[in-house]
């Protein structure tokens, strides 16, 4: 039995929990306003808000519902427009048809529904946190600029929040409906009654963390099946420091990333990085385990984490087994990992003040998109003499890699403009592109050197940039 609250009553179903959200919401409980589009996670026209008592305080994020199984849901708030509606227009409603931020309509709940979200946040309430809260939701018809107005009024609804929790906040000033107020005590409550968490011992179920592939690619199939939740698994939350060393459970998200201290301690930038993937939805669901075991070649975290010679924990149960993460790609979609193995905890050393990072990644779009090619580089350089590197690219290869080669070939050596042109040759050799969809064989190895000098211009900026830029060694 799964058992949620969803908007402001007590549900509870027997529907296979692989069963998406959004079919749930709408062809069960009949809340039509959850509008199904793109259903993978692109459009937004499907979010929902996802509520939870976390570390004793009730946090609310995002969720494309199209993406979301119900056993996800279980013991949550799941929010609706419906169940965002009052007897009037609620001021972010009422912001959109001010400003003529609507045309069809189609997209609206989305945007509704997302601009709650982070009404419900801790964000600063600026007009560009209000804007980004809405990057994972498209429109059509109207036009962008009305929908950014419509966002900056709804910031200005948070202007006086100080330190008062945002739902008791937003439920005070209607900008939300009262029920909000007592949500986290309801929450609680909940879980005093729930039968512990869903489980699932059969060895031959699928292990489903936030969904956010295998509900594009196996949609129909997973709806049905046999499947072992681990999203929620406390063993597999959480991020901690150990010395110099980080450790991540496998079910960690993106935005539990971006909300970490330890991470914003050592990478300033990752916000920055992570701006070009994905969108806010998809980063609260998004787990750092499922895009490694997912095992595409341009997985954007994998290319991070290869970079940082991350290693991996798997368990089945027993003994655990470590495994550097360059090692867990056999060839394509190929995996060292036994199928009754689950990837458990991630650890890698973080960067001393001395050694310098950084991402990058070129798509046809700059947000939402799969890259054509992505790179990312840990260096440390010690009177101009490059001591330690690595180098990781996706999309220029059958699995993500460390460009070994190249790295061995810059440690020793002075750091000089010829010598970066050079490694960019020296990375040609160990790549084999395709082409394909997002670019020629020529394109990619293209972006490859462009990127290795991208990462060098970005972390020296007292190189002669003209002189890497006007020089190919393709």
């Amino acid at each position: 039995m799964i058992t949620f609250i969803l908007n402001n009553r007590e549900v509870s179903t027997t529907m296979p929990s692989g069963t998406a959200v959004l079919d749930f919401v709408r062809y069960n409980q009949y809340l039509t306003g959850t509008k199904i589009g793109c259903r993978e996670g692109d459009c937004g026209a499907c979010t929902v808000l996802v509520g939870e008592v976390s570390t004793g305080e009730l946090r609310y994020r995002t969720a494309t519902s199209c993406l979301m199984p119900l056993g996800n849901a279980h013991g949550k708030h799941i929010v609706t427009v419906e169940g965002l509606n009052m007897n009037e227009l609620n001021p972010i409603q009422q912001a959109m048809a001010d400003e003529s931020a609507t045309q069809c309509g189609f997209c609206t709940p989305g945007f509704v529904v997302s601009m709650a979200g982070f009404c419900l946040s801790k964000k600063a309430p600026t007009t560009a946190n209000a804007i980004a809260a809405v990057d994972g939701n498209i429109c059509r018809c109207t036009g962008y600029k009305s929908i950014e107005r419509a966002a900056a009024r709804v910031a200005q609804l948070l202007a006086d929040r100080s330190e008062e929790a945002p739902a008791n906040y937003a439920a005070s000033q209607a900008i939300v409906p009262t029920y909000f107020s007592t949500v986290a005590d309801r929450l609680q409550a909940l879980a005093l009654n729930l039968n512990g968490e869903l489980t699932n011992e059969n060895p031959a179920a699928h292990r489903v963390g936030g969904g956010t592939d295998v509900y594009v690619q196996k949609h129909d199939e997973i709806r049905d099946a046999s499947i072992r939740f681990l999203f929620d698994t406390p063993g597999l939350k959480g991020i901690r420091q150990a010395g110099n060393q980080c450790l991540m459970g496998a079910s960690t998200t993106v935005t539990d990333l971006i909300e970490s201290p330890i991470i914003q301690a050592h990478f300033p930038d990752f916000r920055q990085y992570t701006k070009l993937i994905s969108s806010t939805p998809i980063r609260n669901m998004a787990t750092i385990g499922g895009n490694f075991i997912n095992a595409s070649p341009i997985g954007d975290f994998t290319v991070f984490f290869l970079a940082l010679d991350a290693t991996l924990t798997f368990s089945d149960g027993h003994p655990l087994r470590e495994l550097p993460l360059r090692d867990l790609y056999l060839g394509y979609k190929t995996l060292d990992k036994r199928p009754d193995e689950w990837l458990e905890q991630i650890s890698f050393t973080l960067p001393d003040k001395n050694t310098r990072f950084n991402f990058e990644k070129v798509s046809k779009r700059t947000h939402l998109d799969i890259a054509s090619v992505n790179s990312a580089m840990s260096i440390l350089v010690e009177d101009d003499v490059v001591t330690s590197v690595r180098l990781s690219a996706g999309g220029v290869a059958p699995i993500p890699k460390q460009l070994t080669k190249t790295a061995t070939f810059l440690t020793g050596k002075r750091l000089t403009e010829a010598l970066i042109l050079h490694a960019t040759a020296v990375a040609q050799t160990e790549v084999s592109p395709v082409s394909d969809a997002r670019g020629t064989e020529m394109y990619k190895r293209l972006l490859l050197s462009q990127l290795i000098k991208a990462h060098f211009i970005k972390l020296f900026p007292e190189l002669k940039v003209e002189q890497l830029l006007s020089t190919s060694m393709l």
